[in-house]
């Protein structure tokens, strides 16, 4: 399976098509050939072993400064679209779908209601989009996963028990929320704790933060709060501080081996979702239910969740208007301010989380009674990860272009930032040189070379001159370049990808240096 993802993924980059969509279609393929085995999915093996590492390593990526600007939004997507989505699936399921409860259509929209926060960072790889943009889509995913698992929490208990206390409800509801992100950012600060404490070189920071994930969500669940929240409360608070417990060789290694196992987890959890058609058709031909019919019952809650999001993005976007006018997105006419919410409401290609919640739906309830409809919601469930996939992730980029929905994205273009940093953090270093050392500069040729060749990244021939004393002076000045650029990043206008890029080669610059 490593080896298909690989490969696969090879190919979706050659075709310029986002990998999840070419594995899934994979997937579906291959479990069409006869004679293979039946794949056969613990929902354990997503929930615990693939869940928790893709909601951590998406915190180390999100842009913390765009997520506090945009957090009305992506609060508002992550909890109260996700809540309307279900309760629209609801409503919809309930008088379509005969015999199909209230609280069967509430739980078919926990499941179905959290976009994949992978789907769309691929698909968007390859249409530029606004960072605000980007950063809301970011932040919705990192905690709509939380939201719609609430919901299915409590509307499984609702089909199971038969009754809904509001006020045991209520209670659980703030727990899951306040205790997940309190949960999540005390354990984070103990392992913060622990990174600076312990003598751990590279391969044991990695190994820490490998293993960190796991204890966030695992302790948080058992003390029957939101293990998603506490995950991505931890990841933001520790990603916010990785200067201050990481070393330089331990954030470059790490950036290789965590961009590496999050790939081959997001492609595993794909290709499995294809794989598992087999097993679900089988459960509606068990059941006498027409295939014709569960497809149809598929495409109507995919259609009522693009609706739902489409409506919600509408909204937002007017209530930003009349609340928070300075903050609405600058686009160069009307006419593309009123397409970014289509651009929204396309974006909601599922994925990893709906999948998992589906199969963690019990075969029995309490009683023994066979929990009612189960293969049904787990087909419908497919169709939706199937069509979004397909329809709005093959379509979504060619939208953007053909429309040209943002136009020219920002007053200044990434270039001229990159541009404009560089010069600034050229002149930041020479002052810093110039005012803590200038004693220093006569008759001291390393130094002076220090101060004329920095910027040229050093590829001088002989390196006689970097001496003991050099070295010191060089690694207080890449420390005060990272000072620089984290209060460079507080300017409104920068870009914090960029920012992030500069931190990378000052990290690869202190490396360098240390096998001299």
């Amino acid at each position: 399976m490593v080896a298909a993802v690989v490969l696969l993924g090879m190919l979706a980059n050659k075709l310029r098509v986002a990998y999840p969509i070419l594995l899934v279609v994979a997937g579906l393929l291959t479990s069409l050939v006869p004679g293979l085995p039946v794949v056969k999915i613990d929902p354990d093996l997503i929930f615990f072993i693939m869940l928790p590492p893709l909601l951590f390593e998406a915190t180390w990526t999100i842009s913390f400064k765009e997520m506090k600007k945009w957090w009305r939004i992506i609060s508002s997507f992550a909890f109260l679209v996700v809540f309307f989505t279900a309760m629209s699936v609801a409503i919809v399921t309930n008088h379509f779908i005969p015999g199909f409860t209230l609280a069967l259509g509430f739980l078919l929209g926990g499941i179905v209601s959290p976009p994949d926060a992978v789907s769309i960072g691929a698909i968007t790889r390859f249409v530029k989009i606004p960072t605000s943009t980007s950063a809301i889509l970011e932040g919705e995913s990192l905690l709509n996963d939380a939201s719609s698992l609430i919901i299915f929490r409590f509307a499984l208990l609702a089909v199971a028990s038969g009754q809904f206390v509001w006020q045991d409800t209520t209670l659980s509801f703030l727990w899951m929320v306040i205790g997940g992100v309190g949960i999540g950012l005390l354990l984070a600060w103990l392992f913060v704790q622990a990174h600076k404490r312990l003598p751990t070189d590279a391969p044991s920071d990695i190994a820490f933060t490998l293993i960190e994930p796991y204890f966030l969500y695992w302790i948080a669940e058992q003390l029957h709060s939101s293990g998603v929240l506490a995950v991505v409360s931890g990841g933001l608070f520790m990603a916010n501080r990785r200067l201050q417990f990481l070393s330089s060789s331990s954030r470059i290694r790490g950036y290789s081996v965590w961009e590496s196992f999050v790939f081959i987890l997001n492609g595993i959890v794909f290709l499995l979702i294809g794989l598992e058609l087999p097993e679900i058709v089988e459960g509606l031909r068990l059941k006498g239910i027409p295939l014709h019919t569960a497809i149809g019952y598929g495409v109507l809650v995919t259609g009522v969740l693009v609706v739902a999001r489409l409506i919600s993005s509408y909204a937002a976007m007017i209530a930003t208007m009349i609340f928070r006018p300075g903050v609405v997105p600058r686009t160069s006419s009307p006419r593309r301010r009123w397409l970014i919410p289509i651009f929204l409401g396309w974006t909601g290609m599922r994925g990893v989380v709906s999948l998992a919640a589906a199969l963690s739906i019990p075969v029995v309830l309490d009683n023994g009674i066979e929990f009612p409809y189960r293969n049904l919601i787990l087909f419908i469930t497919f169709v939706v990860i199937l069509l979004t996939l397909l329809v709005q992730g093959l379509t979504l980029p060619y939208m953007i272009r053909r429309a040209n929905i943002f136009g020219r994205l920002t007053d200044e273009s990434p270039e001229a930032m990159r541009k404009r940093l560089k010069q600034s953090l050229r002149e930041h270093t020479y002052k810093f040189l110039r005012g803590k050392y200038e004693r220093d500069f006569d008759g001291h040729d390393g130094i002076r070379k220090l101060l004329h060749h920095w910027e040229e990244k050093l590829k001088a021939v002989d390196d006689d001159w970097m001496s003991e004393k050099t070295k010191v002076i060089f690694l207080e000045m890449l420390e005060s370049q990272r000072g620089y650029l984290v209060e460079a990043n507080k300017e409104a206008a920068m870009d914090e990808e960029i920012i992030r890029e500069q931190l990378f080669l000052i990290d690869l610059e202190e490396e360098r240096l240390k096998m001299q």
